[in-house]
Parts: structure tokens; sequence; C-alpha cells
């Protein structure tokens, strides 16, 4: 994952284990004092957010001690498009330029131009340079892509 990436989900884990876990605890408590817990909707709703929150928690913390954090700034792939890379491109049909960022599977927001690193354009673009015109398969059929620029930022 991406520098980035990372920072964005321990930003997440703060506040959860700073704001929703104990604001949660706080609607438990105040449920258990209305009494008799087997009908209180209440209660039962706060539960299961509790539940969704830790295992919120738990599934960032694991993603976070697995994960291999990539500084972007300091890889020197010279002008091949590697994990992490912001790429220009330019569609050879003349549809408008696009630029996409590869990032891990987590990471990935296609409206904002963060590209899966396993999504097909992805796939088909690792390892080529600038220059090159890549040919990467959609659902709406072949399109060619040449490969303007690779930043890494």
């Amino acid at each position: 994952m991406t520098l980035r990436g990372a920072e964005r989900l321990r930003q997440e884990l703060k506040q959860l284990k700073s704001e929703a876990r104990p604001n949660v605890i706080k609607a438990i408590a105040e449920a258990r004092a209305h009494g008799d817990l087997s009908e209180n909707a209440e209660y039962h709703a706060a539960r299961e957010q509790q539940s969704f929150i830790e295992g919120r928690i738990n599934e960032i913390e694991n993603r976070l001690s697995n994960a291999e954090v990539i500084d972007v700034t300091k890889v020197q792939a010279k002008g091949r498009v590697v994990f992490g890379c912001t790429v220009h491109l330019e569609d050879q049909e003349g549809g408008s330029p696009v630029i996409y960022q590869l990032v891990g599977d987590d990471e990935a927001d296609i409206k904002a131009g963060l590209v899966s690193v396993s999504s097909p354009i992805a796939r088909a673009l690792i390892g080529k340079n600038e220059g090159e015109v890549v040919d990467v398969t959609t659902p709406k059929g072949t399109v060619s892509y040449e490969i303007v620029q690779v930043r890494y930022i």
C-alpha cells in the first residue's frame, strides 16, 4: 500500500478508537439503564454498532501490520510504470487524457483517479515505459493508451 493509503487507515483507526468506540460504549450504558434488555431495540442496535466498530478496528490493525508500505517518492524506476506511480495517459482514438495513480486494492477509488494495481488497466500498464502505447481490454472493448508521463509523487 502507498504511504498515503497507510496514513488514511491510521487516521480511520484513530477516529474509531478515540471517538466511535467511546460513543457506542456510552450508548450501550444508556440503553442498559432503560431496563429490560430483551426488548430494548436501542441496546441491540448499539451492540450491533459496537460489533461493527470492533470488527473494523481489527481489520485495519491487521491490514497495517501485514502491509508493505511503499514511499512512492523514493522509487527510482526511470519512467517505468510501477506500483504507486502516477500515470498520464492519452487515448489514441481522440479521447480525453486521463491520470491514474496505481494503488493497493484497499485504496482504490476510480473517481479520485486511484486505480487498483490488480485492475485490468493497471495490469496492462505495469512494467511499461513512457512513450509506449498499451492496449487495455475494458468492458467497452479494447482501448489504446499512450503513456505520456510517469511520475513518482
